[in-house]
């Protein structure tokens, strides 16, 4: 943005113009979990490192960038991640580290704004309209942010900054690692239309291969569809689609968001829908879910299983308890008696989710929300 960099976008309908006037950054930290380990074990750097289990029936919570070269992410089983990359270090994941490292960075980001909206232990928004050193450049204060993140963790970050959510979250994956994008007001259609579809949040592969056949492959081909066309192929989310290929996004930064839930949920490559494979599948995502519900200290009484099916149609099943669920095992003992119930499926499934709700406060609210994210996080 530039020095004055609240402005209006004229593309934009004019529910959009009030938001247009916001500067806000998007930071996220680069291969946050294993930038960490890297930090911390000299003997890591430079090499491929994966937090989590490598046990046969272990997941990869996070990957560094050395590890990513050859295909390695988040969610991918240990097995598979170790053959893609036969060299690939697995370190066990150290949570206490993480979260000293991210309550860190928080602190840098309340130093200029206090409309801070946490997403992870990694990433937020922030909302510097009005920040508290009076910068009037948004880019400014990014680059500012970077570097007291680089001096006082030795870590990286990269951000996006631009006058929505949606576009400074694009912007700040642009030119990662270690990078800055900005998206001036009146630049924000033209940047989305330039990108592949799959770049947009909640499009996933099967979502992609969908568009492909109907013949959207960039921003640019979504933005000449209409919204009666996105609506017929894609029911309630083609209005999304519809906004974001236009750049409009009215969300506020939200600095004192409560998590109601947490989840996880897998959008796959391939459709899936032997029962040995589902069974499996979920066993997966439980180890993920889990680990997440440790992490902010949660405890409910509700689980729910998702499935969307090849044709996008979504099933949600629960089953609630008189009390809150004991441990992951009872966490993953439920899921599967969700998921055997419905056995066989129909048809083929294209995603999975598992959540747990109806939640309870473990101490002070900070406590539960500490990891920040609210709702079902995507495990790819």
């Amino acid at each position: 943005m530039s020095e004055d960099d609240a402005g209006s976008d004229g593309g934009a309908d004019a529910s959009a113009r009030e938001v247009r006037q916001r500067k806000i950054i998007h930071v996220d930290m680069d291969a946050f979990f294993a930038s960490v380990e890297q930090r911390d074990n000299p003997e890591l750097r430079g090499k491929p490192v994966a937090v989590g289990g490598s046990s046969g029936r272990g997941v990869v919570a996070a990957a560094s960038y050395e590890a990513r070269r050859f295909g390695v992410k988040s969610a991918m089983p240990s097995v598979t991640a170790k053959r893609k990359c036969p060299d690939l270090i697995f370190v066990k994941s150290r949570f206490d580290a993480y979260r000293e490292a991210s309550e860190q960075i928080r602190a840098i980001f309340r130093h200029h704004t206090d409309l801070v909206e946490p997403l992870s232990l990694d990433e937020a928004y922030l909302d510097v309209t009005q920040n508290k050193l009076g910068i009037p450049s948004a880019t400014r204060v990014a680059e500012m942010i970077r570097q007291e993140i680089r001096a006082k963790t030795r870590l990286t970050a990269s951000a996006g900054v631009s006058y929505n959510k949606f576009l400074a979250k694009l912007a700040s994956d642009q030119n990662k690692p270690d990078g800055l994008c900005v998206i001036r007001p009146g630049e924000g259609a033209a940047f989305v239309q330039t990108l592949p579809i799959r770049r947009f949040h909640g499009v996933g592969p099967r979502g992609e291969e969908k568009m492909a056949r109907l013949g959207i492959a960039t921003g640019a081909d979504l933005a000449a569809k209409d919204r009666a066309w996105l609506a017929q192929h894609f029911g309630s989310f083609g209005e999304y689609l519809y906004r974001a290929a236009r750049g409009i996004d009215n969300r506020p930064v939200r600095s004192n968001r409560i998590r109601k839930s947490v989840g996880g949920e897998r959008t796959f490559s391939v459709d899936r829908h032997g029962a040995e494979e589902l069974r499996t599948t979920l066993a997966e995502i439980v180890e993920i879910v889990w680990e997440r519900i440790e992490r902010a200290q949660a405890r409910g009484r509700t689980v729910t299983l998702k499935l969307k099916y090849n044709d996008f149609q979504l099933m949600t099943r629960a089953r609630s308890l008189p009390r809150n669920v004991e441990g992951k095992e009872e966490f993953a003992a439920l899921g599967h008696e969700i998921l055997e119930s419905l056995l066989p499926l129909p048809r083929p499934i294209r995603l999975m989710g598992l959540t747990l709700s109806n939640l309870e406060r473990d101490g002070e609210e900070e406590a539960l929300r500490r990891d920040g994210k609210t709702g079902q996080l995507s495990l790819l």
